[in-house]
């Protein structure tokens, strides 16, 4: 494989990290690459919000509190990479939320790839949403998401491409380009394509023929839309074929409407059991 030059992690909470933190260091040890571990101590209060003459005392103290949280997370993230074989960073970083966006955006943009926990879960809290769709849509890279409580594979050995011909989801393939090369098995999953689309008389076609050229045999599969939402069909075709990585494009809506209304991409990173490489 030995694609990911730059492989970076961005830790809030040891607990909520630690499946991605091991994934992030299993993908740089299989890359040579360099790991780069963003410590991150947030300060979640919102100015304003306190009584007159308290908001500078509260938010002093929070800062504070966000700078002790960020050198706790550098101090256990030191001890767990010393010895690592691969090069590696940790950095201890505080930071308002309001300021996130641009912080994540500033530090990941030079990244071959972003591995974060999942953001919806259970009691996480915004922070991590807001981190993953600043490395999406400001930082612009590729993000695998990292299931809580599931160790990423030795080897990505299955992966299946949720495929709708749209422009996020080519940009994901061919960010998990290193993954799919490196697999033995490639599944194109097609959901009910368009009856008067580009690719009507040859669904997926042309994926695959990109893919061959790059060295990848795919396979592919036309699932109906047996199920009310697409990421249960495409979730559960990953149980089918037992994939280990699941790759697709990232809110092809905007996400105001996935928040509100829902959308394959919001229901995938709520459900997903196995490792999701995003691309916006």
């Amino acid at each position: 494989m030995k694609a990911f030059r730059t492989v970076t992690t961005v830790l809030t909470d040891p607990k909520d990290s630690a499946s991605a933190f091991d994934a992030a260091q299993k993908i740089a040890a299989a890359n040579e690459a360099h790991l780069d571990v963003l410590c991150l101590g947030l300060d979640r209060t919102q100015p304003g919000f306190y009584y007159a003459g308290a908001t500078a005392v509260v938010m002093q103290d929070s800062l504070d509190q966000a700078r002790e949280d960020a050198l706790a997370i550098e101090d256990m993230a030191r001890k767990t990479l010393a010895g690592s074989t691969f090069n590696w960073s940790a950095t201890g970083l505080s930071a308002q939320m309001v300021a996130v966006n641009q912080l994540i955006a500033h530090r990941t943009r030079f990244s071959d790839l972003v591995v974060l926990p999942q953001p919806y879960s259970k009691g996480r809290g915004h922070d991590m949403e807001a981190i993953s769709e600043a490395a999406m849509f400001e930082g612009d890279v590729p993000v695998l998401i990292q299931p809580d409580g599931h160790s990423f594979p030795d080897k990505a050995d299955r992966i299946l491409i949720g495929w709708n011909e749209s422009r996020e989801a080519l940009r994901a393939v061919k960010a998990a380009l290193p993954f799919l090369k490196a697999a033995s098995t490639v599944n194109i999953a097609i959901i009910d394509p368009p009856k008067h689309g580009p690719e009507r008389s040859d669904p997926g076609g042309q994926l695959s023929q990109f893919l061959a050229r790059h060295g990848v045999k795919a396979e592919l599969s036309v699932l109906s839309k047996t199920m009310p939402r697409v990421a249960d069909v495409l979730a559960r075709h990953g149980n089918d074929i037992d994939a280990d990585m699941i790759v697709m494009g990232a809110y092809s809506h905007s996400r105001f409407r996935e928040s509100i209304l829902g959308g394959a991409t919001r229901n995938m990173l709520e459900l997903t059991e196995r490792p999701l490489l995003l691309m916006h």
